[in-house]
């Protein structure tokens, strides 16, 4: 059931930003770091890291393999029972590589239909030549970051 919540959450994340984000302020544009020191009283995460560029896909990316891994392991240990806690793992881990790898191709193939400033615009990019490669290694590293529970047999913490 955890899990399930977790996956739900990943979904609705990317839900928010491919109907909200996108539409209103490419992700490059969305004011995180306005409404961060609005509601912390005036700590900013981009002066707090040094940070030039806009976060928001990346933690997007990050969330996604966090929240969606589980529930991906968990559906694999019931699929296949004669799956290890490792190979369950191993193939969340595949699943969010591949789902990061499917949309940054769809990404790339918007831009091609799409003028050189309006796909800048919409991949949010950023002068960024890494950018893909940077959001599908954020996703497995979201993966990746929940072995540590998974190996000990602990859950990770439910979303309320």
């Amino acid at each position: 059931m955890a899990a399930a919540k977790r996956a739900w959450l990943a979904l609705a994340l990317a839900a928010f930003a491919a109907s909200w984000v996108h539409p209103l302020w490419p992700d490059s544009n969305v004011p995180y770091d306005h409404w961060l020191r609005a509601l912390s009283g005036g700590w900013s995460p981009n002066a707090a890291f040094g940070w030039q560029r806009n976060h928001t896909d990346r933690l997007i990316h990050l969330l996604f393999g966090v929240c969606l891994a589980p529930a991906l392991r968990d559906h694999a240990r019931q699929r296949w029972p004669a799956l290890t806690a490792r190979q369950a793992f191993v193939l969340a881990t595949m699943a969010i590589m591949c789902a990061s790898l499917l949309y940054e191709w769809l990404e790339w193939l918007i831009a091609l239909l799409l003028s050189p400033a309006q796909a800048e615009s919409y991949n949010g990019q950023q002068g960024d030549p890494w950018h893909a490669h940077m959001d599908m290694l954020l996703a497995t590293l979201g993966c990746a970051s929940a072995w540590p529970w998974w190996r000990t047999g602990h859950s990770l913490p439910t979303p309320r």
